[in-house]
């Protein structure tokens, strides 16, 4: 189980694959989605003081170990449980930079549209520039074959019992895609507002999607992960004559936690205010890709 967001088990590994070839590029036995944090730190004793209460009785950690084992030495151990996954997330951007990619991590909750403005922008600009993409979810290619039927390279990393992409599955995943030099990776992370805003995979740039069909107050309930975005793009802006939704009061709370954050209001489905969005992301390319475009 994950020391950092408790999720994941050790019967559930994570797997890459491919549309259309099945489970061919399965790895079951290379990843639980969390079990390289195990070294990293000392399960539950810490040594920290923190006391319970067991039914009308209490006791310090301490004290237990001490009862339990008295003659034990307890020493307190602390490392970064994310420690792992930003040496490989460094990796990761050294071979992007090296290549000279754009890699963007779209985040948000589930429902928010993630995919269908991928869709959108990639049949919009996929004659333009060189796009691959990853997709994270915890089990199905459904995403990912969504993809695959614009003829965009993907691969889907299911996660299993995980919550979160982490940036040796980025890793496993851009080995087998062996993306070009000057392109563009996207990579759609498992819908959750939470524990993606912890890992770092490498990216240039996180875009956090969220629509007029959630509250307003998405970014001060969840401001890690709005607090660590360039980007927010407000989706499904063709239903907002339908709902009491309030655009400026999201920007407005967005902007306490983020004041650097740029917004577009966009419809995926319509196509409406997507050119905004499309500046923005050719002004992020590569150099030859943008002299391309």
């Amino acid at each position: 189980m994950c020391g950092t967001c408790g999720c994941g088990s050790e019967e559930s590994g994570v797997r890459i694959l491919k549309p259309g070839e099945g489970h061919s590029h399965d790895h079951p036995h290379s990843h639980h989605p969390h079990d390289h944090h195990h070294h990293d730190h000392l399960h539950h004793d810490h040594g920290h003081a923190h006391e319970h209460h067991h039914h009308g009785h209490s006791h310090t950690h301490g004290e237990a170990a001490a009862t339990l084992a008295p003659n034990r030495k307890v020493i307190e151990v602390e490392q970064d449980v994310l420690r792992h996954n930003d040496l490989m997330a460094a990796r990761n951007r050294g071979y992007f930079e090296a290549r000279n990619i754009l890699a963007l991590n779209l985040v948000s909750s589930p429902g928010s549209g993630k995919t269908a403005l991928l869709e959108r922008t990639l049949a919009d600009l996929k004659g333009k520039i060189p796009f691959y993409v990853i997709e994270g979810d915890q089990q199905t290619l459904n995403d990912a074959n969504r993809i695959a039927a614009l003829d965009v390279p993907v691969r889907q990393i299911n996660t299993g019992k995980g919550c979160h992409l982490e940036s040796d599955m980025v890793y496993e995943a851009v080995k087998q895609l062996d993306p070009k030099p000057d392109s563009v990776l996207m990579i759609e992370n498992v819908g959750n507002l939470v524990c993606p805003s912890m890992f770092d995979l490498g990216e240039q740039n996180r875009v956090v999607i969220i629509s007029v069909t959630e509250g307003e107050d998405k970014p001060i309930k969840y401001p890690d992960m709005f607090h660590t975005a360039a980007v927010c793009i407000i989706n499904k802006t063709d239903l907002l004559p339908y709902l009491t939704f309030d655009l400026q009061r999201l920007k407005d709370y967005a902007l306490q936690v983020n004041p650097a954050l740029r917004f577009f209001e966009v419809s995926a489905l319509k196509g409406d205010g997507m050119d905004a969005w499309y500046d923005w992301l050719r002004e992020q390319l590569p150099g030859q890709v943008s002299n391309k475009s």
